[in-house]
């Protein structure tokens, strides 16, 4: 019968024991118990640094993306208001009357230099605007008058029969056209040689080479007046001159002497 062993005391059977999470090296066959192994401190992982490192990069990421939103937005907008500012500007500055002329279809050699003239306010608020342009041509007035009539009549003008043009008695052609809401004067006449005298400046004085002053005086001159049809008199009811609806004659004949008689004085 075996010799019974007395029961081993608890506080050492809690010494041998491992603690819970421990890793307890298993005991050579023959040695003696091995204490456990802790884990390392730098090999614990660390959840809190992960997630700040996380949150830092999606921060950056996320006012990178704005940045970039803002500087499309930026620009969007310039683009957008930069173009309808300038036509703005260049409609402001540029009247769509002198575009319809530039649009005329006449040869190079009809308008050899071109001066612009613009008097008045587009929005009639004292004067309504006058467009005026005086070209200069190579050729005769005849042919030069030809050459704009047919470029007017192909660009929509028609002529216009009105009584008081041209407005007043001048050599060359001078014709009326209307197109919309505009009506044009168009003069063809020969051009100015000898320009007249300024006050304080003497005259000029013709050149005595007979070629040469044909040469300075070949060509023609153009000129148009471009109006607004509502500012134009010539638009609006003209005053009539019948006797018979006035009731005065406009050129009375005057059959006796103004003066009258002679009274003879008292002797």
């Amino acid at each position: 019968m075996s010799p019974v062993r007395p029961a081993e005391p608890a506080l050492a059977r809690a010494a041998v024991a491992p603690p819970v999470g421990a890793v307890a090296a298993p005991p050579p066959p023959d040695g003696p118990p091995q204490r456990p192994i802790e884990p390392a401190a730098d090999d614990t992982p660390n959840p809190s640094g992960l997630r700040g490192a996380r949150s830092e990069l999606r921060r950056q990421m996320r006012e990178r993306r704005r940045l970039r939103m803002g500087v499309l937005a930026l620009v969007s907008i310039v683009l957008l208001g930069a173009v309808p500012l300038f036509f703005g500007l260049r409609t402001l500055s540029r009247d769509p009357a002198f575009d319809t002329l530039d649009e005329l279809d006449v040869p190079s050699w009809a308008a050899v230099k071109t001066v612009d003239d613009v008097s008045g306010s587009r929005w009639c608020l004292l004067d309504c605007r006058l467009r005026e342009r005086t070209v200069e041509s190579e050729k005769s007035p005849e042919e030069t008058a030809q050459a704009y009539e047919a470029a007017l009549a192909r660009d929509g003008w028609r002529p216009w029969k009105v009584t008081p043009c041209p407005e007043q008695p001048a050599k060359g052609s001078y014709t009326c056209w209307r197109r919309d809401e505009l009506t044009l004067d168009l003069w063809v006449r020969e051009p100015t040689c000898v320009p007249p005298p300024v006050d304080g400046e003497p005259a000029v004085v013709p050149s005595p080479d007979p070629s040469a002053a044909a040469e300075e005086c070949a060509g023609s001159l153009v000129s148009m007046k471009v109006r607004n049809a509502i500012d134009d008199d010539r638009t609006r009811p003209q005053p009539s001159t019948d006797p018979s609806l006035t009731g005065e004659d406009p050129f009375p004949t005057l059959s006796e002497d103004p003066l009258g008689e002679l009274t003879p004085s008292p002797s």
